[in-house]
């Protein structure tokens, strides 16, 4: 690894951070990353606010890797001490909004694809895709532009994970539940109240087990989070919702959940979406060997990402650490990108 790498590394990260780039509001940071690679001779593809390239000798007869992480950001919280759009440096750390969550990792996979990029006899192509939506799940974000990048044979995604291997990650369903009761008088024995009836389906989402656990995350989560009910104190409620967080493990794919639920509880389930799936790799995988031979660990996620959009084997890892995504005055220090970029090419050279 050069020197070049990492200062151009630097160099991008501090400009994107000074972008605004909330999530649906990411042009202006997709048009920076766009120009940095072109000014490299990379012929990048766009759509929307996402930017992808293949290397140099791309092969259609090889296989290929998806390199991806994302560049918008959430909006600053209230406990902010500096500008969120500063990029300042002190000492070893890189302040900023995004900084950590995921700018470090995108700026380590555009290094990482550029020293790959004009090497010939690879054994895989590479896809470098740089995208949006991802704090907010959208659907003009990685899901947008899949149909776009061909056949893909596994992903790693640049996601903070302190350069550790993220071989598991939970999906997503979030469920709107309704119970329907009768209205009557609070005064006299009238109506069916709807909470009544909601309180059993809500015990069940309390203490139901699921048979398959996951080696890694062990059980399906299930919380109830939101309960909304009643207009007034002298009316037996007719109505009554309530909203269920489910955390899937990798035991299970989200329809099958849904369809569990629903065998067991009385009120509607309404999922918002089950495009959120649990995500998983082999420890056997080609790409989880060479990162066990370089002394990297694997564990499985709790958070969220853009995993849960692919439909192939995928590793969350990057340089960074997740307890700091969101955090006031985010940083990243710029030994992480250093050595992140170090590691991600040892990874890759050793089944390139």
């Amino acid at each position: 690894m050069t020197t070049f790498f990492v200062d151009d590394s630097i160099k991008l990260l501090r400009k994107i951070i000074s972008i605004p780039s909330f999530s649906r509001e990411e042009d202006k940071t997709a048009l920076a990353i766009e120009a940095f690679l072109q000014e490299k001779s990379v012929k990048t593809f766009r759509k929307q606010n996402n930017i992808w390239a293949f290397n140099k000798f791309f092969n259609q007869e090889k296989p290929t890797i998806l390199l991806n992480s994302h560049h918008d950001t959430v909006k600053p919280n209230s406990g902010y001490t500096r500008d969120p759009l500063s990029a300042d440096i002190e000492d070893d750390m890189i302040y900023g909004l995004g900084s950590n969550d995921a700018g470090g990792c995108l700026v380590s996979l555009c290094a990482v694809f550029l020293h790959f990029y004009e090497q010939q006899d690879l054994k895989y192509n590479l896809c470098l895709a740089l995208t949006a939506e991802e704090e907010i799940s959208g659907q003009n974000g990685l899901e947008l532009i899949l149909p776009e990048l061909g056949e893909l044979n596994f992903a790693i995604v640049g996601e903070p994970t302190l350069m550790q291997m993220a071989i598991a990650e939970k999906g997503l369903l979030v469920l709107d539940c309704t119970v329907q009761g009768r209205a009557g008088h609070a005064a006299r024995d009238e109506g069916d109240n709807a909470i009544y009836k909601a309180l059993q389906d809500i015990n069940w989402f309390r203490t139901y087990e699921f048979p398959k656990k996951s080696p890694l995350f062990g059980p399906v989560k299930m919380s109830v989070t939101i309960i909304q009910a009643g207009a007034q104190h002298n009316v037996v409620p007719a109505t009554c919702k309530f909203t269920v967080d489910v955390r899937v493990t990798d035991a299970y794919k989200n329809e099958e959940v849904l369809r569990i639920i629903r065998q067991h509880v009385s009120c509607e389930v309404t999922p918002r979406s089950t495009r959120l799936k649990a995500s998983s790799i082999s420890p056997d995988h080609v790409i989880v060997k060479a990162g066990l031979s370089l002394g990297r660990e694997t564990y499985g996620s709790p958070t969220t990402s853009d995993q849960a959009l692919l439909d192939i084997p995928s590793l969350k890892m990057g340089p960074g650490d997740s307890a700091r995504s969101h955090m006031a005055d985010e940083f990243i220090y710029k030994t992480e990108i250093k050595e992140g970029i170090s590691l991600y090419i040892e990874l890759l050279s050793k089944i390139l």
